[in-house]
């Protein structure tokens, strides 16, 4: 027996430390991307290209999160965009009424997120595809509604005027655009890394198997269930960090962060950059936010020009842009090794 254990544990050997790499090289490249980011305002004075960093941080976070729905369990939500949302109106709302700490508001958010989430996730993963769909944005929209309604608390239509308290901690004054800046990057940053982990770990894993097969993630004994709800939460909390980095960017927060059309930019962000790959959602969110700066500037009419390059991928390529990209090098490489 002792030798089939110790013969079982160095056959695993190499797979956890290959993980144990994998994992350390993701935190290092992690620490270089923040220290690049960090020390852009040293080489530029463009507040507009920090406002840009800012605004990518934001949707960058959101677009992720909804990745771990769409392109690792299958679970494609109409409305994600109600923890956006909800991250911003819970974060503005705890600063404004009970003058706390940013980082104890940060977490209260969080915490008021995951109840909320669990709630309507208890309700939603148990339905099929497309069901599943439509009643998160059901959700969404009573959400918004809500918001909407109550105006005595939440500003109704005009949002949550009056702006964001910014005490400062630890040194940092998110007063401050610079200190804003560089907060902003290291809460993508750490949004990031902490999904990156979650997709590579055997959760990660198993959220695959459901995808593929979910009767016979099932047969072979995994909570199919609880694994949704588990991953729903999960994806609910970094989309609420992104609304919170958009709150304290426009020291506000407004009905349309919680409106449906949140949720479509999302899923336009994922088409544009792929979904297979962890950075497609980055990458497709550089590029709406480009493509929305750059039409805007010349023409009214972006939402046309916005349709057609969506069609461009869907129908053109069929696939993210990262996708495409990562696709297209696998078959250079395998028809390097077939020579």
């Amino acid at each position: 027996m002792t030798e089939l254990e110790a013969g079982r544990a160095q056959t695993l050997a190499p797979v956890r430390s290959g993980a144990a790499l994998h994992r350390y090289r993701d935190v290092l490249i992690a620490l270089v991307a923040f220290a690049v980011l960090a020390s852009l305002p040293l080489f530029t004075g463009s507040k507009a290209l920090l406002d840009f960093v800012i605004r990518c941080s934001a949707y960058g976070l959101f677009a992720t999160s909804l990745n771990l729905l769409v392109g690792y369990t299958g679970l494609t939500s109409f409305g994600h965009g109600m923890f956006f949302g909800l991250g911003a109106y819970s974060f503005g709302l705890i600063m404004q009424k009970l003058g706390l700490p940013i980082p104890v508001a940060f977490v209260a958010t969080l915490v008021i997120t995951a109840l909320i989430a669990a709630v309507i996730g208890a309700i939603c993963v148990r339905l099929k595809e497309i069901y599943f769909a439509f009643v998160t944005l059901a959700f969404q929209m009573l959400i918004h509604s809500t918001i909407l309604s109550w105006a005595s608390f939440t500003g109704g239509d005009q949002g949550l005027r009056g702006g964001i308290p910014r005490p400062a901690f630890l040194g940092i004054d998110l007063s401050n655009h610079v200190h804003l800046y560089v907060t902003s990057c290291a809460l993508l940053v750490l949004g990031l890394l902490a999904m990156r982990q979650i997709a590579q770990s055997p959760f990660g894993y198993t959220l695959r198997t459901i995808r593929d097969n979910a009767a016979r993630a099932s047969f072979l004994g995994i909570d199919v269930w609880r694994a949704k709800l588990t991953v729903f939460v999960l994806a609910a909390l970094f989309a609420a960090m992104g609304g919170m980095v958009m709150a304290l960017f426009v020291s506000g927060a407004y009905p349309e962060f919680a409106y449906w059309t949140i949720s479509g930019e999302a899923i336009f962000i994922n088409m544009l950059g792929g979904v297979s790959t962890f950075l497609g959602p980055m990458v497709g969110t550089v590029l709406l936010l480009l493509l929305n700066d750059t039409v805007t500037r010349y023409t009214e009419y972006h939402g046309i020009v916005l349709g057609v390059v969506i069609l461009f991928f869907a129908l053109g390529l069929r696939k993210g842009l990262l996708d495409f990209v990562a696709e297209w090098f696998a078959h250079r490489r395998d028809a390097g090794e077939g020579r």
